[in-house]
């Protein structure tokens, strides 16, 4: 379990990879240089941005697949895993 507790509006995200399969139906490998991901499963977020005083709540919640900017978030290594934080601005939809 993962013990990293974003702050203000931001979230942390576990990157979804997904499987890319060439026209020839060859599936490409995660080891392939891919561009970054622009989905991912929010794995914990912060309490929300401070506005006029006032803590706006965040919209997206733990456990939500989001979409988001490619290169908004920051990405970290945390036991050889990588994740990423991003702003909740950075995030575009929520998949249901």
């Amino acid at each position: 379990m993962i013990k990293i507790k974003p702050l203000a509006d931001r979230v942390l995200i576990e990157p979804m990879s997904k499987e890319e399969k060439t026209k020839s139906g060859i599936f490409l490998p995660d080891t392939v240089d891919k561009e970054r991901p622009e989905q991912g499963k929010v794995l914990a977020v912060g309490e929300g941005k401070i506005d006029d005083g006032e803590i706006v709540k965040m919209t997206v919640k733990k456990g939500d697949v989001v979409l988001f900017t490619k290169y908004g978030p920051h990405e970290i290594k945390v036991d050889g895993k990588t994740y990423l934080i991003a702003r909740e601005d950075d995030i575009l939809a929520v998949l249901e």
